[in-house]
């Protein structure tokens, strides 16, 4: 046997028993999400050294219990589990890492809302296949919605429910230059008040349906699902 045999053969036997790289989320018919349990750094990179460029919260503008998108899992030289996730919040489209500790139990759904601006419409899809659609409204040229991926951070019920922003509204994790979303400039997913607007470009950057349509979306669309938004 090579000298070097043993510990080569102790490397891989140590490998073996450590988790191997990972896909969590296609963001189309499978997607994991859980709530944060920390309040711990999220990093540019799977390593401890790595920069700081966020931190996990708690919870929502809305108060409502944080939710991240997790997309995958590495394991680092120290067999310690990292999870990539993607982050609420300006500039849209960030992504980072967290440890898996700081991360609570894992959810899964099947479902995703694809967003299409360009023929003013919404399709969820179960499994990767269409299950409702509905026309809608979008930001004006100058407060637009913009286009990215992001998911369903909570769902607030309005009492009543015959207001501006109808029945329900859906807090997502992208983020517009100005939003009627209470919280603040969030992405919004909600009713309307003004259905003759719909479908069209009323809004400033939020995506409102009508009221009947969302009733039905509200029993589909759970929390943690991916929402991608597209020209």
């Amino acid at each position: 046997m090579c000298p070097g045999m043993p510990a080569i053969a102790a490397a891989f036997a140590v490998a073996a028993l450590l988790p191997s790289a990972a896909t969590l989320s296609d963001e189309w018919t499978s997607s994991t999400w859980a709530h944060p349990v920390a309040n711990a750094p999220v990093r540019t990179a799977p390593a401890g050294r790595a920069r700081t460029i966020a931190r996990l919260h708690p919870k929502t503008e809305m108060r409502s219990p944080e939710v991240y998108l997790m997309l995958s899992q590495q394991t680092d030289s120290h067999g310690r589990l990292w999870v990539k996730i993607r982050l609420p919040g300006q500039p849209n489209g960030r992504t980072g890492w967290v440890r898996r500790a700081t991360l609570g139990d894992s959810h899964i759904t099947h479902t995703a809302l694809l967003v299409d601006k360009r023929k003013l419409k919404a399709t969820l899809y179960r499994d990767g296949r269409p299950a409702w659609s509905a026309p809608i409204g979008i930001g004006t040229p100058s407060t637009p919605t913009p286009n990215g991926r992001f998911y369903v951070r909570e769902l607030i019920k309005m009492n009543p429910g015959t207001g501006a922003y109808g029945p329900y509204i859906y807090g997502t994790s992208g983020y517009a230059k100005l939003s009627e979303f209470p919280g603040g400039g969030i992405i919004g997913i909600h009713g309307t008040n003004a259905p003759g607007l719909i479908p069209g470009a009323p809004s400033h950057g939020c995506v409102r349906l009508r009221n009947q349509d969302l009733r039905r979306l509200q029993k589909l669309l759970p929390i943690g699902a991916p929402v991608r938004i597209r020209s």
